[in-house]
């Protein structure tokens, strides 16, 4: 508040109350005896206030933080979240998108939603949705491997990889019968929606899954194999400690059972 707003509040106090609360000097303002009076009833209540407000604020159930993708949780958990809500509207929730979804407990994440094959050892990990992976790219790459094959054109089209030493495209050409690649020019894209629109951009080719659905009957991306893996998806990942929240497993119980039961495996 501004020297002029305080001025008038105090002025408004002293009206209200009818005694002078403060005496003007040259050099600021004192408390009369009837400002000190009142200051020596007024400050218990006050603290008391401060106590009761701090102690209610200690109470409060802090948030359920679930870390996952930006791209999952617009095209699947979105459509659903409000079930949750309804269900538990004593649980306070809070989405955090990531894209890399490690070292769980340093983000203060309670439970997270990770794309992979499940093959991690720094968190407990449960299998949530089987959905398995396989390569898009945009209606002309999609043209190029018609003409020149799965191989060739595969070693000559930019493989958009998650992250940093992530082994999907391995796997996948392993899957297919096909040679790895070892080209230099694998361009890392951890946003799942960003790599989206890089195949759309004709920037390169990338292991979706179902969750491109969308795109893929408007045609602005193909499919351009049916060799898919097969044990990709989305699983829980909960930091050990948080294994026995309450609220972790509501939400587990709710993405497992109520979410979109027919999608578990």
């Amino acid at each position: 508040m501004t020297k002029g707003a305080i001025s008038y509040q105090i002025k408004s106090l002293e009206a209200e109350l009818g005694l002078t609360v403060f005496e003007r000097r040259p050099r600021g303002v004192a408390l009369t005896d009837a400002g000190r009076e009142l200051l020596s009833l007024s400050s218990p209540h006050f603290q008391n206030l401060e106590a009761d407000l701090a102690a209610l604020r200690n109470s409060a159930e802090p948030p359920l933080t679930v870390g996952m993708s930006s791209y999952f949780a617009s095209r699947w958990l979105s459509p659903r979240l409000m079930t949750f809500m309804q269900k538990h509207p004593d649980i306070r929730l809070r989405i955090q998108p990531m894209t890399r979804l490690l070292d769980l407990e340093g983000q203060g994440v309670d439970i997270a939603i990770r794309w992979g094959n499940g093959s991690w050892d720094d968190a407990i990990i449960s299998p949530f949705l089987h959905m398995p992976a396989w390569p898009v790219g945009s209606p002309q790459i999609g043209e190029k491997v018609k003409r020149k094959g799965l191989e060739h054109a595969f070693s000559e089209i930019t493989l958009l990889r998650d992250h940093d030493g992530s082994t999907a495209w391995s796997e996948w050409f392993d899957v297919a019968g096909l040679p790895r690649q070892s080209r230099l020019d694998a361009l890392i894209i951890p946003d799942p929606n960003v790599r989206v629109q890089a195949v759309i951009d004709g920037q390169g080719i990338a292991l979706m899954d179902d969750l491109v659905a969308r795109e893929l009957a408007e045609g602005s991306i193909v499919r351009l194999s049916e060799v898919e893996l097969s044990t990709y998806g989305y699983f829980l990942a909960i930091p050990p400690s948080k294994e026995k929240s309450e609220t972790v497993e509501a939400f587990r119980n709710w993405l497992k059972l109520d979410a979109h039961p027919g999608d578990m495996r």
